[in-house]
């Protein structure tokens, strides 16, 4: 019984799902056009992509003590120079230089009748502001042309156009010649013409958008993705636009952009070292210019012609020594001039000079380290400020390199100089061994080391002031281009397959679940399944709801329509709970419910038409004195009821009897005059005798009772009836008011109480419905013959 009941209910809910098909389609269509709206005007985004790979040349040749102190606690504190060129692939400066470049800012539109339609290549028109850069940085508006002629155009108001509105520029629309002076609120324009666009037509309306540049970067941030790995050097870098072709634009120019960032650092370090070692020149050139003449003085003087002659006893044994003392000398001298340029606190650079000629690998390296550490600090420094943890780490980084170097070249110095010094001792024993030689070839001697040192290193720094002058414009960038940027081929969004897909879930869900709302927080009665609270009251039938015209409201003698159907059963029910009642007397059957309005006094006249049907003489009484109905049912123009029954002693049972026309098996006792105290007048003991003296006359009496859950007018006359039928209105009376009708039952306060359900409703594909006769239905138009 329970899997029946469970079979049931499921077979109700799809019922009820389907009874609402056409809501359903209704919304699958709504929804399909919107679908097709949303496609067809929605702008279509592209995804673009580029492949770059970051090369590390401070991985090349670096020494191992300077990667042992990066990997210390004092420096290893995880910092990921990946992340920090992304940082710097996408900071504000590179973007807004990309936005500059490509004259992002001004946007033309084409304006339809429903959207708007941007243009990025063939531009129709061209604007020139007047204003610095500067100030239509922070500015933004729309202007509206429409071309009026091949020569002049018309700015449209933005206030009257709402197609495309974003600030009001003009104060009233105006005639204007191309190339003519226009003031707006943005200052000065101009605006030319394009004569080969195909946009540039008569009649045409075209909107220029100028946007502030600081929107457009902080734009343009959060829609430029960068996508990378842990593990590898490889990024990925996406933009999703409208156009396509703008997106390539922007990716390609973003890379060109951060390469040219690179390049300049690297060309700042060549320019550094390339005017270092200028400047050394110049001091050396004054320094063997003064040698020079010093040695012609000394010749002039002294009357020396064949210095090598002179010179050939000692020159052998003094060769190498003087090779080795001219080395010496020249790289304390560079060491000198380093360790000057480091101390020197009005340099304009942190950097320093590279690659001078110290013939030190390990200081060479720490140059090379020192001056990538300055570079990387302060590209960072561009986008951030001294506070920034990796910029504190770096010059933590600097600061230990700074004093490493110091600390080698005084190193080196010290060890120079020793060398130098046993130079010295030597060069003393070997002129101890030419003491004869005359004390002005001496001086001579002295005067061509010094000459000789100067030459070397004045060939020296002309050599490396052409190295640099070669390496000047041959810096590579460190982002090497594996793919350039490329667009999908089809539009990522909309995704016609995700929209149609969407449209039929919403279709579907949307009515579905709006029905599943409105049946749970609908709390009406509306079938037998829904009377569970009263299962134990008898039921005695349903009757369906009526037709809404005046006509249908009665059952006739030859009707066969279901609500005639459904009386008949209703009054074989009747006959089947009354069938132990005395024949003698007739069978009263008292109609109530729990409030107005369920259809009691229209099931009483009904049930009594229905059983005066079948030849039994019927009397139909109304005691709901409060609100009677039965006059306007049946049409009755009774002046006197029960009401005036009771109070005037005088008047008898057949005076207040009104006859119904065309069935003479049918009377009425109408409710009569609507008295001040319906309930007192009710407990008088004219109306047990007037029960009485009609029971003895009639085959049944039908008795229209006022609503129980409302007043007591039927509780008072309850003990004359043999059988209560309880009314209760479907999609009326909610399912919480049943209560009356069980305490009713359960105490017993209706006598042969059974429950009637009115205005049920016949669900399409369910259920075998009223009405086997022979009433002639109307064929429908398409099984009409011609």
């Amino acid at each position: 019984m329970d899997n029946l009941i469970q079979d049931t209910q499921l077979r109700e809910k799809i019922d009820l799902y389907t009874s609402k098909w056409k809501w359903i389609i209704f919304c699958l269509l709504f929804l399909s056009v919107i679908g097709v709206f949303y496609l067809r005007y929605t702008n279509h985004e592209y995804r673009v992509t580029a492949t770059l790979q970051f090369q590390d040349e401070s991985k090349n040749n670096q020494l191992p003590e300077l990667a042992n102190l990066q990997n210390s606690k004092l420096f290893g504190q995880g910092l990921n120079k990946i992340e920090d060129e992304i940082r710097i692939l996408t900071s504000k400066t590179i973007i807004e230089k990309v936005i500059t470049d490509l004259n992002l800012h001004t946007k033309y539109y084409t304006l339809g009748k429903i959207n708007a339609t941007e243009i990025f290549n063939d531009i129709p028109l061209q604007i020139t502001f007047f204003e610095n850069d500067s100030i239509l940085k922070h500015k933004k508006g729309t202007l509206i042309v429409e071309i009026t002629a091949t020569e002049s155009f018309k700015l449209i108001d933005s206030k009257t156009n709402s197609n495309h509105i974003i600030n009001k520029l003009l104060s009233e629309s105006k005639t204007y010649k191309f190339g003519e002076k226009i003031s707006t609120l943005l200052g000065d324009i101009i605006i030319t013409p394009n004569l080969n666009s195909k946009h540039l037509k008569i009649g045409s309306t075209i909107a220029i958008e100028q946007n502030s540049i600081e929107q457009l970067t902080d734009y343009y941030l959060k829609k430029i993705k960068v996508e990378s790995s842990k593990t590898s050097s490889i990024i990925n870098i996406t933009l999703d636009d409208h156009i396509n072709e703008r997106a390539i634009l922007i990716v390609d120019k973003l890379i060109e952009k951060y390469n040219d960032d690179v390049v300049d650092d690297k060309e700042n370090i060549i320019k550094v070292t390339s005017d270092f070692i200028s400047n050394r020149l110049n001091i050396v050139t004054e320094e063997l210019l003064a040698v020079d003449l010093t040695a012609e003085n000394l010749k002039r003087d002294n009357r020396l012609s064949d210095l090598a002659a002179q010179s050939s006893i000692f020159l052998q044994n003094e060769k190498e020594n003087k090779a080795q003392y001219i080395s010496t000398s020249n790289q304390i001298e560079l060491i000198d001039y380093m360790s000057d340029y480091m101390a020197d606190d009005t340099r304009t650079s942190d950097l320093l000079p590279a690659n001078i000629g110290i013939n030190d690998n390990g200081i060479q390296q720490l140059t090379k380290s020192y001056n990538e550490l300055v570079l990387q600090r302060d590209r960072i420094l561009r986008n951030s400020s001294e506070k920034n943890p990796t910029v504190i780490n770096l010059n933590n980084q600097i600061n230990a390199l700074n004093e490493n170097l110091n600390q080698s070249l005084s190193n080196l110095k010290s060890s120079a100089e020793i060398t130098l010094n046993s130079i010295n001792k030597e060069n003393s024993r070997i002129k101890s061994q030419i003491y004869s030689a005359p004390k002005k070839e001496r001086q001579f001697r002295d005067i061509t080391r010094q000459q000789s040192i100067k030459e070397s290193l004045y060939l020296y720094l002309l050599q490396k002031r052409e190295e640099t002058a070669i390496m000047l414009g041959m810096s590579t960038a460190n982002a090497k281009i594996i793919d350039k940027a490329y667009s999908s081929k089809t539009p990522i969004n909309p995704n016609p397959t995700v929209v149609t897909i969407a449209v039929l879930i919403l279709g579907l869900l949307i009515p579905v679940l709006t029905i599943y709302i409105s049946d749970l927080l609908n709390t009406k009665i509306h079938n037998r399944q829904d009377l569970k609270q009263v299962k134990n009251i008898p039921f005695i039938g349903d009757i369906p709801k009526s037709s809404n015209k005046k006509s249908k409201r009665l059952v006739t003698k030859i009707d066969y329509s279901p609500k005639a159907e459904a009386f008949r059963l209703v009054r074989t029910n009747i006959e089947f709970l009354l069938k132990g009642k005395k024949e003698k007397s007739a069978k009263t059957v008292f109609i109530t419910s729990t409030k107005a309005q369920e259809g009691k006094s229209h099931t009483s006249i009904n049930l009594a038409s229905s059983i005066s049907f079948s030849n039994k003489k019927v009397l139909l009484i109304e005691t709901d004195i409060r609100v009677p109905k039965v006059d306007e049912y049946l049409n009755l123009n009774s002046k006197i009821g029960l009401t005036d029954y009771v109070s005037d002693t005088d008047l008898s049972v057949q005076d207040v009897t009104t006859l119904v026309e065309g069935n003479p098996n049918l009377n009425v006792i109408p409710s009569g005059t609507i008295p001040p105290n319906p309930s007192e007048l009710l407990m008088s003991e004219r109306v047990s005798h007037l029960f009485d003296e009609v029971k003895k006359k009639y085959d049944y009496i039908i008795v229209d009772t006022a609503a129980v859950g409302l007043v007591t007018d039927t509780l008072l006359l309850s003990d004359q009836a043999d059988l209560f039928i309880y009314v209760v209105s479907a999609y009326n009376l909610d399912k919480r008011e049943l209560h009356v009708a069980k305490t009713m039952f359960e105490e017993q306060r209706l006598p042969n109480m059974s429950i009637l359900l009115n205005g049920t409703k016949k669900r399409s594909g369910y259920g075998y419905g009223y009405g086997y006769g022979s009433e002639k239905k109307s064929k429908k138009w398409f099984k009409k013959k011609a």
